[in-house]
């Protein structure tokens, strides 16, 4: 059996961010300190942090007053904030640079005046999060929709979820342009998605089986999954070999494996050991450099130590 690894896979520049926020928090407040949603959308990650000392929340109310709490990487409506500051709470904030972009975009549109449609995933945290912002119209591509009837010359912007399937939203675009060809069209699906799409794309060209290691309920692990699935390459979305079904293997002798962008490395690790592949073969254009900096104003709160001497958990090439 071969395996073939994607290049780009696993931690992003947000999700490095977010749990070096954490990180730092803890070393300059102590414990506990509080996360409102799981600070990235995987497992194990939060489990990690939360060995440490984090505590992690669905809503800002559950916060004790007065206590530090970190925003997640996902981002959070302002009403979060409003709750935040009325508990007296210490918030650090560690939405994904990108997801801050898209929010700086709905208030910007919002401001001139347009209609702001947002394609994205209902109940997805960072929807949640970018609606809360301005008033808009949410397309969940995976849906029947329909956008409404504006009238001739209303100025309309569209803004995206940042963790889509690339090909989906292009075709949730098209649409849109179809009805309104003057909108203007941001394209907020981000680096780290889109390349690990691109990938994952290969590998389903060239294996007979493609593996995703992340987490159920993230929606970058998922595309990557569709990915496979809309090549016609069978796909499964597990979190390490304890949930692989050694039937899936059967007969198979080439076996993709690819990560999301909130995945560590060492599950990646775990999966390969299991199957003890003959030859490991890598696929992709390799790592990315993205890096984000520690925000100038938590800098000034907790200092930025950490985040320059600690251990990153880039993808080890030496499997």
């Amino acid at each position: 059996m071969d395996i073939y690894l994607a290049s780009p896979r696993g931690f992003c520049a947000g999700v490095d961010l977010a749990v070096d926020i954490v990180d730092l928090a803890i070393q300059q407040y102590g414990t506990p300190v509080y996360v409102k949603h799981q600070i990235v959308h995987n497992p194990k990650v939060v489990a990690d942090v939360e060995a440490k000392g984090a505590i992690t929340v669905e809503t800002v109310d559950d916060v004790p007053r007065g206590a530090v709490v970190v925003f997640s990487a996902h981002g959070s409506p302002p009403s979060d904030y409003t709750t935040a500051k009325k508990r007296n709470l210490t918030v650090l904030d560690a939405t994904c640079p990108l997801v801050t972009r898209v929010h700086n975009e709905a208030k910007k549109y919002d401001k001139e005046g347009k209609e702001i449609v947002l394609v994205g995933h209902v109940g997805h945290q960072e929807v949640i999060g970018t609606t809360g912002h301005a008033d808009m119209t949410l397309i969940d591509e995976r849906e029947d929709w329909s956008l409404p009837d504006w009238e001739k010359g209303t100025e309309i912007a569209v803004l995206t979820q940042t963790t889509l399937s690339v090909n989906d939203t292009a075709i949730a675009v098209n649409k849109i342009k179809k009805k309104y060809p003057d909108a203007v069209i941001r394209d907020d699906i981000c680096y780290a998605t889109t390349n690990r799409q691109a990938a994952a794309t290969e590998l389903a060209d060239i294996t007979e089986l493609v593996l995703v290691i992340g987490a159920q309920n993230s929606s970058n692990c998922n595309r990557l999954k569709d990915v496979a699935l809309n090549k016609g390459i069978p796909a499964y979305l597990i979190n390490g070999p304890e949930e692989l079904d050694t039937d899936w293997l059967e007969g198979v002798s080439k076996i993709g494996i690819t990560s999301g962008a909130s995945t560590p490395e060492n599950q990646v690790k775990a999966v390969i050991k299991f199957l003890a592949p003959e030859n490991v073969f890598r696929i992709g254009p390799g790592e990315e450099s993205t890096t984000f900096a520690i925000p100038r104003n938590l800098r000034e709160v907790i200092g930025d130590g950490v985040r320059n001497s600690k251990e990153k958990q880039a993808p080890d090439e030496d499997h």
